[in-house]
C-alpha cells in the first residue's frame, strides 16, 4: 500500500519532511515538501486531486496564460519573456536540423510561434482550456489538450521542449515514458525547471516563488534531474542558465514577504544570485538538454 508521503516517482518509503510552504500566489493554503532519500526528488504533499487541480491555475493573475495584463509585474514578466524566447530557440536549435517540434505546456503559444517562423513544423500540448484556445487562434492550428490525445496521432518528433513544465506533471514516469516513445532516435529533448539549490532559493526559504505550490508538484536540482532522465536512455548534454529568472523569482518572493522596496531588493538579490551561480552553476532556473539514445 502506497502512503501519501511515499515518493511518487520511485515509490520509496524512505522520505523525509523538508518544510511547509504556503501558496502565496493564490489560495494561501499550506503544503508540505518531502524529499526522497533514494532518488533525491523533492515533492509537494498532498498532490491536489486531479478534479481540483485546475482551480490553482484559472486566475487572472496567472501570467503565462495572459496576453494583455498591464500590471508592473506583468510588464516585467513580458519584457523578460521576449528576450528569453530568442535565447530558448537558440538553445533548442543548437546542433539540431529543423524538423518536427513538440512543445509540451505551450501556454498561449509564444515559443511555438517563434519556432514556426524559424522553420520548424510545430505541435503543442496545453491543458488549460483558456490558454489552449488562445494558442490555437494565434497558430491557426490544433493544440492538443493532453499527451493522451497526442498518443492517438502516432506522431514522432525531432525536438521536444518543456519550458517550466516538468515540475507541474503529476506522473513523472508516464511523462518520461511518453517523451521517450515519441522522440525519434537521436532526437533532442530540452527541459527547463527551477533549481532549488540556487542562492535565491536559499535566501527566500519558504517564501521562494520557485516552489509555487501546489502548481509545482516536484522540485529539482541537478542530481535529481539525472534520476528522471537516466543514462541508459538519455545522453545529457550542456546545461544552460536562465539568468533572468533570478530577478523575476526574487520580485515575486519579495511580494510574498510583503516587504517595502520590493523591486530594488529583487534586482539586487537577482544580481547576487547570478554572481554566486557563476562559480557554482546553481542558477535560479536551469535548462537541461538531452539526446535520446
Amino acid at each position: 500500500m502506497i502512503n501519501e508521503t511515499d515518493c511518487p516517482f520511485c515509490a520509496s518509503e524512505n522520505t523525509r519532511f523538508v518544510k511547509s510552504v504556503k501558496d502565496y500566489f493564490l489560495t494561501k493554503e499550506t503544503f508540505s515538501l518531502y524529499q526522497c532519500e533514494q532518488c533525491g526528488i523533492v515533492f509537494t504533499e498532498p498532490f491536489p486531486d486531479a478534479k481540483n487541480l485546475g482551480r490553482y491555475y484559472e486566475t487572472e493573475n496567472y501570467l503565462s496564460h495572459q496576453v494583455n495584463n498591464t500590471s508592473l509585474t506583468a510588464k516585467i514578466y513580458n519584457a523578460v519573456k521576449k528576450r528569453n524566447l530568442k535565447n530558448k530557440l537558440s538553445i533548442a536549435d543548437a546542433n539540431t536540423n529543423k524538423g518536427k517540434l513538440l512543445d509540451i505546456g505551450c501556454g498561449i503559444g509564444d515559443f511555438l510561434l517563434i519556432a514556426k517562423n524559424s522553420g520548424w513544423e510545430v505541435t503543442g500540448v496545453e491543458p488549460s482550456l483558456h490558454a489552449n484556445d488562445i494558442s490555437e487562434k494565434r497558430l491557426e492550428s490544433r493544440i492538443y489538450k493532453s499527451i493522451d490525445e497526442l498518443k492517438d496521432e502516432k506522431l514522432f518528433f525531432d525536438l521536444i521542449t518543456m519550458w517550466h513544465v516538468l515540475e507541474h506533471v503529476p506522473d513523472l514516469n508516464a511523462q518520461t515514458d511518453f517523451l521517450y516513445q515519441v522522440l525519434k532516435p537521436g532526437g533532442k529533448l530540452v527541459v527547463a525547471v527551477p533549481n532549488l539549490r540556487s542562492w535565491d532559493a536559499k535566501h527566500y526559504m519558504a517564501y521562494w516563488a520557485g516552489y509555487d505550490v501546489p502548481r509545482h508538484l516536484y522540485h529539482f536540482d541537478q542530481d535529481s534531474i539525472r534520476k528522471v532522465f537516466p543514462k541508459d536512455k538519455w545522453l545529457q548534454h550542456q546545461t544552460y542558465p536562465m539568468k533572468w529568472d533570478a530577478f523575476y523569482v526574487s520580485l515575486l518572493s519579495e511580494k510574498y514577504m510583503k516587504k517595502n522596496l520590493a523591486l530594488p531588493k529583487a534586482f539586487i538579490n537577482g544580481l547576487i544570485s547570478n554572481y554566486y551561480a557563476r562559480k557554482s552553476g546553481q542558477y535560479s532556473s536551469l535548462i537541461y538538454t538531452f539526446t535520446k539514445k
